[in-house]
């Protein structure tokens, strides 16, 4: 696989979240960043979509935790839709139970990650999202492999 994809509509990106959720399996983590309007609920949505959920995922700006019933191999999942935006670090994110989600059996999409950087484990996928100046999304995937490094998903 690739790490850096150039997706050029809506669509595309919500397609590259739907593939990129084959490689998903419970306990698995993604760090989304971005900026405001990058695509990183758009590629949510497409992850979201693989999983089998059946309702309308939004951002969870307001909210900072949805929670959906998702299907891994035909088995019942919880995914987690995570929106660190409004979190003040690390001891907000603890206050709202983030170890048990993180190290739970279920699947969690991280929007605004770097809010609580510190907070995601090793081996968690790391998607960075940059509009470049046509509009187009870059969208940089790879997996933490230690509490500071990553590794390209082209290694994976």
């Amino acid at each position: 696989m690739p790490s850096v994809f150039v997706c050029k509509t809506h669509e595309e990106t919500f397609a590259l979240g739907e593939s990129f959720a084959s490689l998903l399996k419970p306990g698995s983590i993604v760090a989304l960043k971005g900026t405001l309007g990058a695509g990183k609920t758009c590629f949510a949505k497409g992850v979201a979509l693989r999983l089998g959920v059946n309702e309308e995922v939004t951002s969870p700006t307001y909210t900072i935790m949805s929670e959906y019933d998702a299907f891994f191999q035909g088995a019942p999942i919880v995914l987690y839709h995570i929106d660190a935006y409004r979190l003040n670090g690390s001891d907000d994110f603890s206050a709202i139970g983030g170890e048990e989600i993180l190290y739970s059996q279920n699947i969690s999409l991280i929007e605004w990650s770097e809010r609580i950087e510190n907070m995601i484990p090793p081996d968690s996928f790391v998607v960075d999202i940059r509009i470049d100046s046509f509009g187009a999304r870059i969208i940089d995937i790879s997996q933490k492999t230690k509490q500071n490094d990553v590794q390209k998903a082209s290694d994976l």
